[in-house]
Parts: C-alpha cells; structure tokens; sequence
C-alpha cells in the first residue's frame, strides 16, 4: 500500500494511522492494572461460579457411580 513503513500511500477521503512496532507497548500497565482488575473481577464472581462447579461435580461423581453400578452384572459368585 506505499513506500516505507509509516510513509503510507495517501488516498483521497480515506484516513490511516501507523505507528511503529518499536513504540507501542504490548504489555503496557499489565502488571498494574491488568492482574490486580482480573482478581477483582475474579472476587466479585466467585459467588456466582463457585456453587455451580459443586453442584456440577456432585452431579457427575453421582452419575458416574450409578453408571458403575448399573451396567455391573449380577454376579452372586459360586455357590457350594
């Protein structure tokens, strides 16, 4: 689309911004505001997510359990 990197071609009616790859920043405030967000966000959840991951589990162990069960043959073993 043009000459250089950031000597972009100039078109009429159509605006475009390039900066350098050497000036953005990818992990910019991560650390200071990214990680301590997360937790927060993280906090004000866990009464929402926390109650369905037990139910969820106690839901699975049980069906996993009457599987075992059910499809066991009813085997009395020998009688003498």
């Amino acid at each position: 689309m043009g000459k250089h990197f950031g000597e972009l071609y100039k078109m009429r009616h159509i605006i475009t911004y390039s900066i350098s790859p050497l000036e953005q920043r990818a992990f910019a405030g991560y650390f200071t505001k990214g990680f301590p967000n997360l937790l927060r966000r993280a906090k004000n959840r866990v009464f929402r997510i926390v109650p369905q991951l037990v139910i969820g589990y106690v839901i699975y162990s049980w069906a996993t359990e009457e599987n075992a069960r059910s499809i066991r043959k009813g085997f009395e073993g020998p009688t003498e």
